[in-house]
């Protein structure tokens, strides 16, 4: 069976360069798993990694979407699948890094779409009611009827929450109530930096600071010229919301980082209690979240 490594976990707690460094050591290549590095053009507030901070080993699935498109989490795993196979052809073993739990989570286990048959007249309904009012809504429907299914969906995952309404409005029984919901893919080893909150926090605020610095502002500013403003998904990711929402009602930029600062902590916190349900995660003290540990362990693990 194919093997991962996975390095996943809160914002601001060095993935990037933990990955970078893994995939050096391993001869191989990193797949992102942050659903925000998938749009051009949204380098700044994403922290995207740029040509040096790669140090020339190769990343898939950034840049790989227009910020006026929409981008789900099965086109995320198609384009990631396609990226992994390639990898393992190679016999290189893929790095993913990233934290977005639901696109990893993706790559890691099937999620069984229940044993009820296809109800295309309930589903083509919850379809046209996505058209009509919007994927958030179809999400709290799902959260009013099988509160922890939908805990484990994203939103934007419109097939499998439409899937999970399907079922329980076919049978009358939630889906959460069905025992087909976590089936591995293939082996992984999953990493992540487990920061004191006070830290983390801290490195939170640096990053966001060094984001205004950089120029997050006029990153916005220059969307928002080509007309990407709030009804496109990117413009929600933490940090473009906070600004394009200043920017429009005269907040100055204290305010915006300030604002960020506190919703990439809550971020980081949901972040965390996520990760902690990830099977076999592996938590490494910030002083010893190195490449070196990482081989180390997998090494005790042959």
């Amino acid at each position: 069976m194919e093997k991962l490594l996975v390095i996943c976990g809160a914002t601001a707690t060095g993935k990037t360069k933990l990955a970078v460094d893994c995939a050096l050591k391993l001869k191989s290549e990193v797949v992102s798993a942050d659903s925000q590095l998938v749009y051009k053009d949204l380098n700044i507030g994403t922290a995207k990694p740029n040509v040096n901070e790669m140090r020339g080993v190769k990343h898939h699935i950034i840049d790989v979407a227009e910020p006026y498109h929409n981008f789900s989490v099965s086109d995320y795993e198609t384009l990631a699948e396609i990226a992994l196979r390639t990898i393992v052809s190679e016999n290189k073993v893929p790095v993913i890094c990233g934290g977005t739990g639901f696109y990893i989570n993706s790559l890691l286990f099937n999620f069984g779409y229940g044993n009820a048959a296809a109800n295309e007249a309930v589903r083509l309904k919850y379809q046209k009611y996505v058209e009509e009012y919007g994927k958030e809504a179809l999400y709290e429907k799902l959260k009013e009827v099988d509160f922890a299914t939908a805990e484990k969906l994203y939103f934007n995952d419109v097939k499998r929450v439409i899937r999970a309404l399907e079922i329980y409005e076919s049978t009358g029984v939630r889906k959460s109530e069905q025992n087909d919901e976590l089936t591995p893919k293939r082996k992984y080893f999953a990493f992540a930096v487990n920061y004191k909150r006070e830290d983390l926090y801290d490195r939170i605020n640096t990053r966001v600071d060094e984001m205004f610095s950089c120029g997050l502002v006029e990153e916005v500013e220059s969307l928002i010229s080509r007309g990407i403003d709030e009804k496109y998904q990117c413009m929600q990711a933490i940090g473009y919301k906070e600004v394009l929402f200043g920017l429009k009602n005269g907040h100055n930029r204290s305010t915006m980082c300030d604002i960020i600062k506190q919703n990439t902590r809550r971020y980081a916190k949901r972040q965390i209690t996520f990760f902690k349900k990830l099977p076999g995660l592996i938590w490494l003290d910030p002083k010893e979240a190195t490449a070196e540990t990482v081989m180390e362990i997998l090494n005790d693990f042959h």
